[in-house]
């Protein structure tokens, strides 16, 4: 495009739409998710652990502000082995695992 102009990014021009998939999974990568309810996700790692991520009303601020919008929130998915939603937001898969293993459960935005 000539002048500096800029066409919107399709979602299969992103870049983790365009790169190759890890060949190194870690055992904590997000292979799997089901959106249970209105606000928690059950995920499935590498390693084969699933658990229950629970999103309480603290979480909902700062960037997460936005998904407390139920329409916002369903937008979720899958990249690279990480929970995201659009707007390159993204959950640590490690620290969820962490806490699935330990607690049968991840909290999120909990006071």
């Amino acid at each position: 495009m000539a002048g500096g102009e800029h066409r919107p990014v399709d979602r299969e021009d992103r870049s983790a739409a365009v790169m190759p998939p890890l060949l190194n999974g870690a055992p904590w990568r997000v292979i799997g998710l089901e959106k249970i309810g209105e606000r928690d996700l059950k995920v499935r790692f590498r390693d084969g652990v699933e658990g229950l991520v629970r999103f309480e009303p603290g979480f909902f601020r700062g960037v997460f502000a936005h998904l407390v919008d139920p329409a916002q929130f369903e937008r979720v998915g899958v990249e690279m082995g990480a929970v995201t939603w659009p707007g390159e937001l993204d959950l640590a898969p490690d620290r969820m695992h962490d806490d699935i293993v330990r607690d049968g459960i991840c909290v999120l935005g909990a006071n």
